[in-house]
């Protein structure tokens, strides 16, 4: 039996047929290429029994992603983060049935990893020994890694105001690090034109077909860990869009392949009020999100003012009935807090804007407490220690602790 059951790529607006054993990038309307799998034939190589006798790695599913030659898989052991049941947050907002999905337990500390496994993994399979990308730090972090495991260069182009340890990553791994004075897409134009005049490989978001397929395997592995069958709904933080997108493709070939039934998840993005494009477009009801000027949010992971793959992003919305909705940096920040202290999570801000908009919903009552609810931390809070302020008491040798009521 094959190891993937890759077919193609298609085109994810005009519907054009690419060779999936051909290196490519966008189709030539300038549309993300998204990979098809001869899933017919698929269903009679492998079942939910199957999967579950394999490794706890997120190549347990690799007759749905594309790499052919399981010699060419590059891993750090990547996939299957828990999804953790968070009774005192969900009591707190009034959503008994909350579960978070922590990715901030995936190497480098960030879902990023998915995306970098993946996609490395096929870009070495077809011969390509140095990639590029434009990124806000997590990303390129994680590509960094993958690349240095795999032998190939990395070139990370990144802005100047990233988190600084995804910058130490990036050199820590051997990357060509470069800062930029300005935004995650002024990053992308640089990595342009290096890739058009130096032969980098475009590894930016969606302009390479594979990236999304790591992504998706949050979406089986929710699935999975619930007893194959889906939640009510599924809220995620949204930059770029791809995880979204990802696990969106990952419910629909889990239905095709009849592992799930035809009710799908209600699906949320999430985006900061500094930079929410995706969000303004979802209101207008629009299937294109225009660029969003002037963006900033301290969750710096979703502060991407023009979204490749924003209609993409809009249609999985308005699919599954869902909504997008924005949260302001105050709000995100306090909820960060709140879930370290009744759950013991530190998760980084990204993932708390989106435990604020499940605050948010519930409360204009898109929720019911009778929903459940997944939510996705895509980091580690580690990796953002500038968000929480340490300002406590510093101690003399043998200087005793002061009394407290609960002592």
């Amino acid at each position: 039996m094959p190891y993937s059951f890759l077919s193609h790529l298609e085109c994810s607006a005009c519907s054009t047929r690419h060779d999936a054993d051909v290196v490519q990038g966008l189709c030539t309307c300038d549309a993300p290429l998204l990979a098809r799998y001869d899933l017919e034939s698929a269903t009679s190589a492998v079942s939910t029994s199957k999967i579950a006798e394999r490794s706890p790695d997120l190549w347990r599913y690799h007759e749905l992603l594309p790499v052919r030659d399981p010699g060419s898989v590059v891993t750090f052991g990547e996939g299957m983060t828990p999804l953790l049941p968070l009774s005192r947050l969900g009591g707190s907002v009034g959503i008994p049935r909350l579960l978070m999905k922590d990715e901030g337990m995936l190497p480098t500390g960030t879902f990023k990893a998915r995306g970098a496994a993946s996609g490395i993994s096929r870009a070495k399979e077809m011969g390509v020994t140095a990639i590029a990308m434009p990124t806000n730090g997590n990303a390129g972090a994680a590509w960094s890694a993958y690349a240095a495991r795999a032998g190939m260069r990395a070139c990370i182009v990144m802005p100047e105001e990233a988190p600084d340890i995804t910058k130490s990553e990036c050199v820590a791994t051997g990357a060509d690090l470069y800062l930029v004075k300005g935004l995650i897409n002024d990053a992308g134009v640089i990595v342009a034109d290096a890739v058009a005049h130096e032969g980098w490989f475009d590894a930016s978001t969606l302009k390479e077909p594979y990236r999304i397929e790591g992504k998706k395997t949050m979406g089986f592995e929710i699935v999975e860990q619930l007893g194959w069958r889906v939640p009510d709904v599924i809220v995620y933080p949204t930059g770029g869009g791809v995880g979204l997108i990802g696990i969106y493709k990952a419910l629909l070939e889990l239905q095709a392949l009849g592992w799930i039934s035809e009710r799908l998840p209600r699906l949320v993005a999430v985006q900061a009020t500094g930079c929410a494009p995706i969000v303004r477009a979802f209101e207008l009801g629009d299937r294109v999100a225009e660029p969003w000027q002037g963006a900033s949010t301290v969750a710096f992971g979703i502060n991407v003012p023009r979204a490749l793959g924003a209609p993409l992003v809009l249609d999985a919305l308005y699919a599954t009935g869902g909504i997008a909705v924005a949260v302001d940096d105050e709000e995100l920040l306090s909820d960060q807090q709140l879930l370290a202290r009744l759950e013991g999570c530190f998760i980084c801000p990204e993932g708390a804007a989106a435990v604020s908009a499940i605050r948010r919903l519930r409360g204009a009552g898109w929720l019911s407490a009778n929903d459940e609810v997944v939510v996705l931390n895509t980091g580690a809070g580690l990796k953002y220690p500038d968000t929480v302020t340490v300002d406590v008491p510093t101690l003399r040798p043998g200087e005793r602790l002061p009394r407290t009521q609960e002592a």
